[in-house]
């Protein structure tokens, strides 16, 4: 199950098409309105309100027996064993295990484990049985309200219990394909594995590479947002073309999904938009927001940076097309992108 739908990044990027063509929400599993793995029933608790406004902050923490308990070290799969009591009428953080990392913040892109069930249910879904973290925006509205509020503030390396009633998680419509009713709560047991904050970006002290004589133009310092200059008469490109500027020492890109901060412009030099933090830019909706993920996968313009370092420094063209939805022509991009991380 998905916590909520995957993002598809900025309007200028999705209107030119370079995330559009490669950039979503999540890696893995985040609770939104997909299907389930498995559905289950609980008993209703009518008294909760589901049309009771989201909570903005965590409530105070109700008696420890008033909640489940749940087995397991971080990163083992729990097992949740429920009280006989009603579940609680606010949003409840259990700090099961207390890490030693930075504390989590909103907008910070979070590297989880988890596990989903309803109050005194099934399990809906895990991550653990997937084999693959799940990853995903924190406060902006990407997932369900409880966790946007209840997973901002602890620290990396954590393993936190969340119960979650009606509006905090789905709401008076709940999620059928998950078995979740519009009065059931719901109970998350969260493992953050890791955090990358908006500023996140490519290594200062990567190594740089010869630059190209021809073609876009770079500047910026490592580690900061770079410039991108189109020289009149370039030929655009034919074909998506990588290019490292600078190399870090990461490990090596495989297919998967890949954290980028990123700027772009049009091969006519008009801004393409950028993810680099800007309060303005994120006010009008056009990016600023921070790094997101790019799927690299063979025959999709990613494909090329298999094999580089994470923290190095790359500039990517992509041919002009047609966007396959619209039928409109997309001009050719010319974007640099640092590569954060690796989130599947």
């Amino acid at each position: 199950m998905r916590l909520r739908a995957p993002v598809r990044i900025v309007a200028p990027l999705l209107a030119v098409g370079l995330l559009a063509l490669g950039a979503c929400g999540s890696g893995g599993t985040t609770a939104s309105s997909g299907t389930a793995s498995a559905s289950g029933s609980a008993s209703a608790a009518p008294t909760l309100g589901p049309d009771v406004p989201a909570a903005t902050v965590v409530a105070d923490p109700v008696a420890a027996d008033q909640l489940p308990t749940a087995t397991g070290a971080f990163g083992e799969k729990p097992t949740l064993t429920f009280p006989s009591t009603n579940p609680p009428p606010s949003l409840q953080r259990q700090v099961l295990v207390q890490g030693t990392g930075p504390e989590t913040q909103k907008g910070d892109w979070l590297v989880t484990n988890y596990l989903g069930q309803v109050w005194n249910g099934k399990v809906f879904d895990n991550s653990y049985d997937k084999g693959t973290t799940a990853t995903f925006q924190i406060g902006v509205g990407n997932v369900v309200p409880g966790w946007d509020t209840a997973l901002v503030g602890v620290p990396v390396g954590s393993r936190v219990l969340l119960s979650l009633p009606p509006a905090d998680g789905y709401g008076s419509k709940g999620n059928s394909s998950a078995g979740i009713g519009g009065t059931d709560t719901i109970v998350f047991v969260v493992d953050i594995v890791a955090a990358y904050g908006k500023d996140a970006a490519g290594q200062a002290d990567a190594v740089p590479q010869p630059a190209p004589a021809t073609g876009p133009q770079v500047t910026g310092d490592l580690g900061q947002k770079p410039s991108i200059t189109v020289p009149a008469g370039t030929p655009e490109p034919t074909s998506p073309q990588i290019t490292v500027l600078a190399q870090g020492t990461g490990a090596a890109i495989k297919d998967g999904q890949v954290l980028a901060q990123y700027v772009a412009v049009q091969w006519s030099g008009e801004s393409a938009g950028s993810t680099w933090p800007d309060p303005a830019a994120e006010a009008a909706g056009t990016g600023g927001t921070g790094p997101q993920q790019l799927s690299v996968a063979a025959g999709g313009p990613f494909a090329g940076l298999v094999g580089v370092p994470l923290g190095s420094r790359v500039l990517v063209q992509i041919p002009g097309q047609t966007n396959q939805q619209t039928g409109q022509a997309q001009p050719a991009l010319a974007a640099v992108l640092d590569l954060v991380a690796q989130t599947s």
